[in-house]
Parts: C-alpha cells; structure tokens; sequence
C-alpha cells in the first residue's frame, strides 16, 4: 500500500449543525464516512441518526458505512468488559468481529478517502482513538483527527491518555497487568452479583 492508502481521518459529529459537518468532511476531501457508534443514534442532534445522516451525506456525495456491530466502543458480550464497567480493549481488538472491522477499513483506505466517525469532538478519550486508531497505527497507518475548528491533530502527537499503553506491533495485545488496555470511562453500572435470571450477553448503545 501506499502512504496515501495507509491514511485516513477521525471525526465527532458533537451537536454541529450539519452543514458545518459537511464543510469540515469536504475541506479534508473526505469521500467515505465509516460510522463506528454502537449505536447509530443522537438525541441531541437527530439529523446525525443513521438513516438521516447517510441521506444528508449522499447528497453532499459522501458515501456512508456502519460499522458500528464490528468497531464500536460498546461491544456485545460480557467477556468484554471489566467488573468496573470499563470497555476491555486489549480483548476487544482480539476479537473476529473487531479484526473483520479493521479489514474493512484497511480495503477502504486503499480506494478510498476515510473518516471514521464517532460522537465525541475531542478525540483523546474516545474509542475511536484509543482503540481503533491504535490498532491502524501499529498496522503503518497516519491517523489525523478532525476538530470542530477544522485544523486536524495527527494520533502520534496524543501521549497515551490516562496512563493506557498504546499496542505494539508484533505484540498488539499484549497489555501490562497493572495498566489493562480498556477504556477511560467506565460505560457501564458495576456488575451485579451473578443471578440465573439475569439475561446474558451487555447489550450495545452510544459510542
């Protein structure tokens, strides 16, 4: 590949107004926004739910992607998540769904101009760059994320936020004990103690 197919964009939707969206996504030349919420939806600022966004961006003729179920910050499943309700991101990244994601996106970036999207406008505590655009950089990426002012920070300039180890190539999810790989926040109440009428699996929702 080269530099140019291992380059891609991040960006927040925040509460913009969408045609201060579209500006920014057209200043950086961005042709495909690949939409990495878990769940596709705002409460705040509805003209960013799914199905109104990828109509608004084929207008602007942007085309629009979800990936969501493969690289959003919520994943299904309890195994992926830690008793304090933070995201576990080292089993995250080892997962099939998340490595098919990630696949999708590398054949994209070959073709095409990306910005992956998630809610947050600053990026340095979301998954979108804690999780996702570590893992592209160990694979050779150039990661620049979009702020709402339009200038674009570039991921090596972010020092790993919160003490989290960035992976390593050769060694992508190999995380010290004492510092798991997981997210900032914790994204969910604390477990509750195990009960046979509890239903299974953490059901995915915001980033």
């Amino acid at each position: 590949m080269t530099p140019d197919e291992r380059h891609l964009f991040t960006i927040g939707h925040s509460n913009h107004p969408l045609e201060k969206f579209i500006e920014l996504l057209r200043r950086h030349g961005v042709e495909v926004v690949v939409d990495t919420r878990s769940q596709p939806y705002s409460r705040h600022a509805p003209h960013f739910n799914r199905d109104a966004l990828r109509t608004a961006l084929a207008g602007a003729g942007i085309r629009y992607s979800f990936l969501g179920e493969e690289l959003g910050g919520r994943p299904r499943g309890e195994e992926y998540y830690d008793a304090e309700g933070h995201v576990r991101y080292d089993r995250v990244a080892g997962a099939d769904f998340f490595q098919s994601g990630i696949a999708r996106v590398k054949r994209g970036a070959a073709k095409h101009r990306l910005a992956l999207l998630c809610a947050e406008e600053n990026p340095e505590g979301c998954h979108r760059r804690l999780l996702i655009a570590r893992v592209l950089s160990a694979h050779g990426f150039t990661v620049d994320h979009i702020r709402g002012d339009g200038r674009l920070e570039r991921e090596r300039e972010f020092s790993p936020a919160g003490g989290e180890r960035a992976p390593v190539q050769g060694t992508l999810f190999d995380v010290p004990e004492e510092r798991p790989w997981r997210s900032i926040r914790s994204v969910l109440p604390r477990r509750a103690p195990p009960s046979s009428s509890r239903p299974s699996g953490t059901p995915g929702s915001g980033g």
